[in-house]
């Protein structure tokens, strides 16, 4: 009797510890794998339409993120403000500013650099996505733009706490990443399945001939989806750098390349050109690899995803949500 009154305690505490760790990395999964399936959705719209692989778009992702640095820092002048000083204002504005940017951007490298291609061996289109990708890195090293050097970007968004669940308090920064993400999937997928532009862009991915004889304008739908995927990219750029404010690394760093492989491993695990596929693949990637961290081995990170990856081309190549295509021979 003695020893079950001693042990009731230490029982009640470790389950009440491992109810908090699991609402804990709960919340640190979804709040990632929304970042990856936002970035993820522009690899997946991209390859439905045209059936290739934008290697740049995660230096599109990366230049979200220091165009956030650049207009809160050098243009807004906000660090110089402190934490409790920061204007309501000024997290949209630099949101939208990094969009606008980064869907420019999107739109440029489509105009100059695919559409030349776009009736060119596959290879070209890869090695072009590769030099475009190398571009992007190298150019904004340069310390006209954002330098060599990581920087540390002031926090936007309001600190305090908002909730409290089994003891885990949960940071305003990740109720307005989760909120922002799921704002931004849900009209996503609103344009997509119940606009005409949304009916466009499903045509052009399903036969680009087709849709062009039925008198859609290819070529600005196209234009449109590179945007599209940009501007999501770099509200997901805004939200990492506000979620991990210590230090925004530098463009070609190791750190944002594992990043975009990331949301790209979370597009085929879901169904590459398959945009609900994107966001399940992302928030999936997201919550393995924090369960694998919180418990198993945290070194190993990175070889979860990966492992994700292998496991779904063995067993279901298309992936979750995709469906296999059968080639008439």
């Amino acid at each position: 009797m003695v020893c079950a009154a001693l042990l009731a305690p230490r029982r009640s505490v470790r389950s009440s510890d491992d109810v908090t760790k699991l609402i804990q990395t709960l919340l640190d999964g979804f709040a990632v794998g929304g970042l990856y399936a936002l970035i993820a959705l522009g690899y997946t719209m991209v390859y439905g339409i045209l059936k290739f692989i934008n290697f740049a778009h995660s230096d599109v992702f990366v230049l979200g993120a220091w165009i956030s640095w650049v207009v809160t820092v050098r243009l807004l002048r906000l660090d110089a403000l402190p934490a409790d000083a920061t204007p309501w204002w000024a997290a949209p504005v630099v949101i939208l500013t990094a969009m606008v940017v980064c869907g420019l951007t999107g739109f440029i490298i489509e105009r100059f650099a695919y559409r030349p291609l776009r009736n060119a061996p596959r290879l070209n289109v890869l090695i072009t996505a590769i030099g475009v990708s190398l571009l992007l890195q190298n150019t904004g090293q340069l310390r006209v733009f954002f330098g060599p050097y990581p920087k540390a970007v002031p926090v936007l968004l309001p600190n305090q706490t908002v909730g409290s669940v089994a003891g885990v308090n949960l940071p305003a920064v990740d109720a307005i990443v989760i909120g922002v993400t799921i704002l931004l999937m849900l009209a996503l997928e609103a344009l997509i399945f119940r606009t005409k532009l949304g009916r466009a862009m499903r045509a052009v991915s399903f036969n680009t001939q087709t849709a062009a004889l039925m008198g859609i304008h290819v070529d600005r739908v196209i234009s449109f989806t590179f945007v599209l995927g940009s501007a999501l990219a770099a509200a997901a750029g805004f939200l990492f750098v506000m979620k991990y404010p210590a230090g925004l690394k530098q463009p070609a760093d190791a750190a944002w390349v594992m990043l975009g492989l990331k949301a790209f491993v979370a597009a085929v695990v879901g169904g590459i050109g398959n945009v609900r596929g994107a966001m399940l693949g992302g928030i999936l990637i997201g919550l393995l690899e924090f369960f694998g961290v919180a418990y198993l081995e945290p070194l190993y990170r990175d070889v979860y995803v990966f492992s994700l990856l292998i496991l779904v081309l063995l067993f279901r190549p298309a992936g979750l949500l995709g469906r296999a295509v059968a080639e008439k021979v």
